[in-house]
């Protein structure tokens, strides 16, 4: 079965493998020159048609016999091969070369070294914004706040850019350093930033008052499972009586993962099915009659997106908790990852999802059962200490009443 993940910002899974190798890429020859002969379907409805092979030989004509400097291969393949998938006109596909596939693979293990934040990209215009900076990080020490829309990396442009080759160009050894620009309040601001090992911890959790856990959940990645779990346990511990999940600002990562949660917390059942063009469908369930029978507010926001979404739509749609804030991003799309046998990758769209109860919320987004907007309003609890904001608040007062 193909293990089919869920992106938004740079999350990533395990690997689906096919077995051909993506047709039409530049194919270099000995002497140098390119070749952009194509392997033909021979359809005429074929993106790889003869119409194609004779524009292409032309194009190879002109650059061999005209183009001034040296033709830097690899860069010549990667273009074609980016290309081809850039036309699909799908935001959420790409074809990344083998260093942006390493630097995939590394990060959904939750362990990397860059500047520690974590982005997302608009699916209409392709913008790329951080949605949070990890606390103690480079970037947030640097001064990058959410909201910051990255215009910039050392120099370069990042309109059109997708957003794991963006995360690849933060990345790098502990110690280097990279230039982000960022946009914010329509002035630019410039960050010279010192790249350093960031170990994940995407999961936090305390007791506040009145018995009632709170975990907070910053991205879906494979360290999460079982992070996730500890916090739970931790917090039985101590004797909750309640719970509050804080998905906000949390746009998605791993279906695997967010399926191992939904599992602790759910007994058997369906948690989210996919059906792809042909109508098949895969369904995903619940393993074991574990659960969680205590009383559940899930904090979301616009933010909250794919993963995010399928976890809070099966708790929703179980009527195991209720979602408090407001309407999420709205991410019912599936993405899967193919690895290529040249050690590349191809990321398409693939699929659509659905809660337990048939919805599909691709651009609409889940509706909050409790509505409330954010604002300036903060709560410092009398036992705790501690500070909530005015969402948290209302998903406090929901809890007591139950």
């Amino acid at each position: 079965m193909k293990d089919k993940k869920f992106w938004q910002g740079f999350l990533g899974g395990a690997l689906s493998v096919i077995t051909c190798v993506l047709l039409g890429c530049v194919i270099m020859t000995a002497t140098g020159r390119i070749d952009l002969t194509m392997v033909l379907h021979g359809s005429s409805n074929s993106i790889l048609n003869s119409s194609l092979q004779r524009k292409m030989t032309e194009i190879q004509s002109y650059v061999n016999q005209f183009f001034l400097d040296d033709i830097d291969q690899e860069k010549m393949q990667d273009a074609v091969c980016k290309g081809m998938v850039n036309g699909l006109g799908d935001t959420y596909a790409a074809y990344y070369n083998e260093e942006e596939y390493q630097d995939m693979k590394e990060k959904t293990s939750g362990n990397y070294c860059g500047i520690g934040a974590v982005v997302s990209q608009s699916a209409t215009d392709g913008a790329i914004s951080i949605v949070q900076t990890i606390k103690g990080g480079p970037a947030e020490k640097a001064g990058m706040k959410s909201g910051d829309m990255i215009v910039e990396v050392d120099g370069i442009s990042t309109q059109g850019m997708d957003l794991t080759a963006l995360i690849s160009k933060t990345k790098g050894d502990a110690g280097t350093k990279v230039k982000v620009t960022v946009l914010r309040d329509g002035h630019q601001k410039k960050y010279m930033i010192t790249r350093k090992e960031i170990h994940s911890q995407t999961v936090e959790s305390r007791m506040l008052d009145n018995k009632i856990g709170y975990i907070a959940v910053s991205s879906f990645e494979e360290v999460t499972k079982q992070q996730f779990r500890d916090a739970l346990k931790k917090l039985e511990k101590e004797g909750e009586k309640s719970l509050i999940i804080d998905l906000r600002n949390n746009g998605g990562g791993l279906l695997s993962t967010a399926v191992d949660m939904l599992d602790r917390l759910l007994p058997k059942g369906t948690l989210v099915y996919t059906k792809d063009k042909n109508g098949e469908k895969e369904v995903y369930s619940a393993t074991d009659e574990e659960s969680f029978d205590k009383p559940v507010a899930i904090l979301v926001n616009e933010n909250s997106a794919s993963a995010s979404e399928v976890f809070s739509g099966a708790m929703q749609d179980y009527k195991k908790a209720v979602l408090v804030g407001n309407t999420t991003f709205g991410k019912g799309i599936v993405q899967t990852v193919f690895d290529l046998p040249d050690g590349t990758a191809l990321k398409l769209t693939t699929s659509k999802y659905y809660t337990p109860k048939g919805r599909n919320i691709h651009g609409t987004g889940l509706e909050p059962d409790i509505s409330v907007a954010l604002d300036e309003t903060t709560y410092t609890q009398k036992k705790s200490g501690l500070t909530i904001d005015n969402q948290m608040e209302r998903a406090v007062e929901y809890l007591l009443n139950k």
